[in-house]
């Protein structure tokens, strides 16, 4: 079987990538494990075509086109190109791709092409209330009408997206994006007393700028309390950073214990379970989540996590029994959440064991793969792969 996944998010050293990316080279090294051939496809970081095998993974960066209001056709000519090279040399089964990945890209008729929904346009305009993009919205459309069949990581999303985009009475898998546990496990001895972690971009729609307004109520409380932020700045459609926009008009406001809050910025996908292990709790209150990572992630280091009551929150969370969950519009909800984590430290302990226990159960990498595998073999004709 040969799986080909299109993202230009494939993680690169030296260059910030997103969540679809981690999520492709886990699950990609998962599958090359399990006999599966592995390709990705994306737009390079650089100016150069690229070709570079990672943890047995085909890796194919190509060059972004410059051609200004057609660099979109272009890019999408010089991925459907090499799908086609990569197909004639060794056959692809699958391309499987977020949900605008197919707008522009050609069909090969023995090619079965796979939507992840990871969370779309229409999606995120509903969740944040805003209109739909007209360009984004008939691209989303398209490659929908394209695609042979959806996976997607929550319950949630699925009901949230078939809204607005019909899935055509496809073939439907309910597929939980993996954690790697062994990556991701208990490190007790690293812990901080009262320090509160959140991971995840520095943007509105995560909920961070509520963290930090319900940080002096946790203060008072808990005057040694520190908040530690990490995660990479999200810009403002005139150039603005939002990191900045916090420092400037939420920080000024909290007096001196603003010094106590630390933007670390991005780190690197290895050094996150460090950040995680020193957290008495970590908190995550994202206004909209299709499943999130970085709840999980925790969970199976044995956090106790304040995570989001709102959208797949409770796929994800089992209030006060593997985690806690919180209003994310409201900082006092949040702030009582953490307050209670630290009030409460032999039941937060309790909670902790019974998170990654959970993750073990719903998360597990070789568990995830082996659904995904047996999904692919589902919709390859005639199911004449292994």
């Amino acid at each position: 079987m040969h799986i080909c996944f299109l993202t230009n998010e494939f993680p690169k050293e030296g260059f910030p990538h997103g969540g679809i990316g981690s999520f492709v080279k886990t699950l990609g090294a998962a599958l090359v494990k399990e006999g599966v051939e592995v390709s990705v496809v994306g737009l390079n970081y650089i100016s150069l075509n690229e070709f570079e095998k990672i943890d047995g993974i085909s890796v194919y960066r190509l060059k972004k086109s410059s051609v200004k209001g057609l660099s979109w056709y272009l890019n999408s000519i010089a991925i459907s190109k090499k799908i086609k090279e990569i197909h004639s040399q060794n056959s692809i089964d699958i391309v499987e791709a977020s949900e605008l990945g197919f707008a522009f890209i050609k069909k090969i008729k023995k090619i079965k092409y796979v939507i992840r929904m990871h969370g779309g346009h229409h999606f995120f305009a509903e969740s944040e209330n805003r209109g739909i993009n007209k360009w984004k919205g008939f691209q989303e459309k398209k490659s929908f009408k394209k695609c042979d069949a959806f996976i997607a990581v929550s319950q949630y999303v699925k009901l949230h997206t078939e809204k607005y985009l019909s899935l055509d009475n496809k073939p439907v898998g309910y597929i939980s994006n993996p954690i790697n546990t062994d990556f991701f496990k208990p490190i007790q001895e690293n812990e901080v007393e009262n320090r509160i972690v959140f991971a995840g971009t520095v943007c509105e729609k995560k909920g961070i700028r509520q963290l930090i307004q319900a940080f002096p109520f946790v203060k008072n409380e808990f005057p040694n309390a520190t908040l530690e932020v990490y995660g990479r700045d999200w810009f403002f459609s005139d150039g603005s950073s939002y990191m900045q926009m916090l420092k400037d008009i939420e920080l000024p406001q909290l007096g001196a214990i603003r010094e106590d809050i630390h933007f670390k910025g991005a780190v690197s996908y290895l050094d996150i379970p460090n950040a995680y292990s020193q957290a008495e709790v970590c908190v995550f209150p994202s206004h909209m989540e299709t499943q999130g990572l970085v709840a999980p992630e925790a969970m199976a280091m044995e956090k106790t996590v304040v995570f989001t009551k709102l959208g797949p929150g409770p796929e994800a969370i089992t209030d006060h029994e593997t985690g806690l969950l919180c209003d994310p519009h409201n900082p006092k909800n949040i702030a009582e959440k953490i307050i209670w984590t630290f009030s409460n430290k032999k039941e937060s302990e309790t909670i902790g064991k019974k998170a990654r226990e959970f993750v073990l159960q719903k998360y597990s990498l070789k568990s995830i793969v082996l659904q995904n595998v047996d999904f692919y073999k589902k919709i390859i004709p005639n199911n004449s792969h292994n």
